[in-house]
Parts: structure tokens; sequence; C-alpha cells
């Protein structure tokens, strides 16, 4: 889809040929004189329209506006949060429709967060899934214009939404494919492409060199697959060489039957969206493609099915991670923690400024935050305000969850270093606590999306989370580099001066 950022009011507006003419009202609207304003203000006058995010009214080849059809939606107060729900609203009725060309005017005292939200808005909504589908019926809308007050001044706000609006598609199309088709190899083709095509790097471990480097818990939970296992490192090098990385850890469970602890077969197909924190690395770089941010980035994934078969890791067993700490397995269904931690020991050689693993990792973590924000756990409080923050401004949102000591009692066990669960309370923390003995070395967080990965019913599909949260955080990492670098830049040319 294509989108266009242009300079546009409701004057400019009623001009503009497009086949769907979408105006965003807010509270307090000021009409015009226009045909747009007009047709606006007789709908608030009628009470026809209410400002209410979500409230919509359609009008068809109204008098004095080129487009065939306009959409009125009330957008609240303006906020991003407002107008992506008004956004969301109105894209859905053109989700089967055979419009091509949609123009969306945002009110003029719109911001940057506006932008976003009509970007992403729309290109989450108008998304349909059709890669296995024998008569696939692609969204027909091709072409969206975001009209703002000046477009100059929302450039930067607009290619960032592009961008996110990109990689969150990208994570989407990954995590929706069945499982016989986003198998681990397919994972690792993926990463190769994506370097190749955007000038990444990108290195893909098979079975032979993960059993080389060490990675036992990994090696372990894959042992019941005829699906070879697969570790992808992908590199972005946009910062200036031997500057310390963020690195990104996402987990590759590309389907989950729960091993020997089996699942219950009911909604057992959902297990394909187990991979949900890789596809969101890898739809975060496919957003780095996009802006090539100043800043060195590192996606590890660890990736492979975990199943039941005669060469099964059981309940019982005794596993020696990367790191060299032992574990004992209480239940095969907590496989993730079991390939995260050695991803989480292997990110140590890379120095890293930060890391942040995504995973789809706990039920407890549904119970407790269900499906409007993700769980969020970090050891060091700027990374975990940075990461609040980002999800803020990218309405993909987290909360921060508890890591005290007394949580991770549970995970004690007579028989190795630490078991792989504790009890069902407070099954979220002490998952986080068990990753937590192997990420001592560098500042770390965890983000928990079993809850926000995807959605089920109706509506059942991958959300792409979460890449906006992840892309927001890397750019905001930029600008704190860029505006560290220009204060040392200011710092020495002083010193000259006053030398």
């Amino acid at each position: 889809m294509d989108f266009e950022l242009k300079t546009l009011d409701l004057a400019g507006a009623a001009t503009e040929k497009s086949d769907v003419l979408l105006v965003l009202v807010t509270d307090g609207f000021q009409a015009g004189k226009d045909p747009v304003s007009r047709l606006v203000s007789a709908a608030l006058a009628g009470r026809d329209l209410e400002t209410k995010p979500g409230k919509l009214l359609q009008a068809y080849r109204s008098e004095g506006i080129a487009a065939t059809r306009v959409i009125l939606a009330g957008a609240g107060d303006g906020s991003g949060k407002k107008m992506h729900a008004a956004v969301q609203a109105a894209a859905s009725l053109l989700r089967n429709g055979t419009a091509r060309k949609l123009t969306i005017v945002l009110p003029a005292q719109a911001g940057a967060e506006a932008v976003r939200a009509a970007v992403c808005g729309t290109a989450e909504s108008s998304y349909v899934y059709i890669a296995t589908k024998s008569k696939p019926e692609a969204r027909e809308l091709k072409k969206v214009v975001i009209g703002v007050a000046d477009a100059a001044a929302q450039r930067q706000a607009f290619l960032r939404a592009k961008a996110a609006a990109v990689g969150i598609e990208f994570a989407r199309e990954l995590g929706n494919l069945p499982p016989n088709y986003a198998t681990p190899t397919r994972l690792g083709e993926e990463a190769v492409k994506l370097a190749r095509a955007h000038g990444f790097k990108a290195e893909v471990f098979g079975p032979k060199e993960v059993a080389k480097i060490g990675m036992g818990s990994f090696m372990s939970v894959a042992k019941g697959s005829a699906e070879p296992l697969r570790f992808i490192t992908l590199r972005h090098d946009g910062g200036a060489k031997g500057e310390a990385p963020v690195v990104l850890v996402g987990k590759g469970i590309t389907f989950d039957t729960g091993g020997i602890s089996i699942k219950p077969s009911a909604e057992m197909d959902e297990m394909k969206y187990d991979m949900g924190g890789a596809a969101s690395v890898l739809g975060t770089f496919r957003a780095i493609a996009e802006l090539k941010p100043r800043l060195n980035v590192i996606g590890l994934i660890p990736a492979c099915e975990n199943m039941p078969d005669g060469a099964s890791y059981k309940p019982g067993d005794i596993l020696t991670s990367l790191s060299g700490q032992t574990i004992e397995v209480l239940n095969t269904d907590a496989e993730g923690r079991l390939i995260l931690c050695d991803a989480l020991t292997y990110a140590e050689r890379f120095k890293p400024r930060a890391v942040i693993d995504v995973a789809t990792l706990t039920g407890a973590c549904v119970v407790a935050l269900g499906g409007v924000r993700s769980g969020l756990f970090a050891t060091d409080d700027e990374l975990a305000g940075q990461l609040m923050a980002a999800g803020e401004a990218a309405l993909d949102p987290c909360w921060r969850m508890p890591l005290d000591d007394e949580y991770g009692e549970g995970l004690k066990t007579n028989f190795a270093d630490v078991a792989n669960v504790a009890g069902r309370a407070g099954g979220a923390v002490t998952a986080a606590k068990f990753l937590h003995r192997f990420a001592q070395n560098y500042p770390w967080a965890h983000l928990d999306i079993a809850g926000t990965a995807w959605k089920g019913g109706p509506a059942k599909g991958s959300t792409g989370r979460p890449v906006g949260l992840l892309l927001e955080y890397l750019l905001r990492q930029e600008a704190a580099g860029a505006g560290k670098a220009a204060d040392r830049k200011g710092a020495k040319a002083r010193g000259r001066a006053a030398a």
C-alpha cells in the first residue's frame, strides 16, 4: 500500500479526487465555508454524528465534494489513541470494499501521534491475509493520502509511521503463516532475504553449529521434531564501529504442542503464534530497513518446534545450558525459557548496551494483563522507563511487572541449579526470574507478549506487536546518541575557543 503525505485542509479535501474521503472530527470542531465543513456541521447539528471515537457517518456523492464517498469519523479529543480508534473503525469498512484510493484529512492541530495513528491504523485495519488461500481476494486499497496542515513539518513523523506499518505487517504475515509453512528453516530464509535486500548481515546456524557452541538447553527442546532447529543472527551496523549494540532476542517456537507435557487440543492451532517474538524481531528489522537508524542493532532468534516424540526431552531430564547452569525439566510446555536462556547467554559476546527479549512466554501474563498491555520485566530502571515511554508513544503499551528475588524461590530444586517452572502463583514473574539468571551481565528487559501477539475468536490473527514499541525505542536511542555526540562536539569546540 502506497502512502503519501500532503498539505491539505478541508477546503482542499473537497476537490481531492478519491474513492473515499475520511474526515476525522474532534471535539470543538471549527467549521469553515467549504463543502466538507458544511457537511460535518450539518451532521453534528442534526446529531447524526458524534465525536466519540468509533462513531461513523457515511455520505455518497455529496454536493461539492469530489470523492465518491465521505466517511465522517468521531475522534474525541484528538489524541493519538482516539485517532487510532477512529481510523481503525473507518478503515475496517473498506476492508472488503472496492475503494482503491483513500484520502484522510487530519485536524489542523494534529501532530506526530495523529499522523502515526492515521498511517498505522489504516494499514492494520485494511490488512487481509491471502498467503495460503486458493482464490485470494487481496485488499483493494492501494493508495492512501494523509492530509495535514503542514506536510513539511510532519515529514519525519510520516516516514517513521510508514516504517512502523511496514514492519508490523511483515510480522503479522509471518505470524499468520501456518506452522507447516513458517518452519524454523523458513524463518532463517526470511532473515537471509532481509539481509540481502537491505544491507544487513545474517548468519543462520543449524543443529551442528548449535551443538558446537554448546546450547544444550535449546537443543533439548528441538530433539522431538523432524524440523531442524535454526539459530538466527541479524545485524544492522548503523552506528559507529565498536559502539555497543542493542540486542533483540525473539522466541521462535514455530509450533508448540507442549511436548511430552502435551497441551489440550482445543485452540492448539493457535500455537503457531508461539513464534510471535521471532516475528516481531524480524518485523523490527524490516522497519529498520526503511529508516536506517544510526545505531547498531543485533537480532537473535532461536527457532524450533516443541513436539512429542520418542526422542523428545521429558520431565525429570537435566539440561546443561550454554552458561553452564544445569536445569531440571519439570514441564516440557515451559520450553520458551529453555531456548531463550541460551540466546541470552550468547548475547553476552556482543557486549550489548541493552538486551530485550520478546516472547509469547506465559498464559499467566494473559491472566494478569489481558490483551491490552504486554508484560515488561527489567533489571534496569532507565531501560524500563524508556520501553514504557516508547510503548505509549507507539500505541503499543506495556506494563512493568516485579522481579523480586522472593519470586525465584519456587525455582529451587534438589537435582540441578534451577527448575524450569515453579508453582502456578505468579507464573509470569517466575518465568521472568528464570530468564533473569541468564541475563546478569548487561541491562536486560523481557517483554511477555502472550496476551498481545495475536487475537483469537472471529478476529483471529497476528497483531504484529510489539514491533511498534521496539522501533520507537530504537529511534529514541538513536536520537539520544545523536544528542550526546552533539554535546561532546560542542564541548570540544568550547574548549578550543577557551584555549
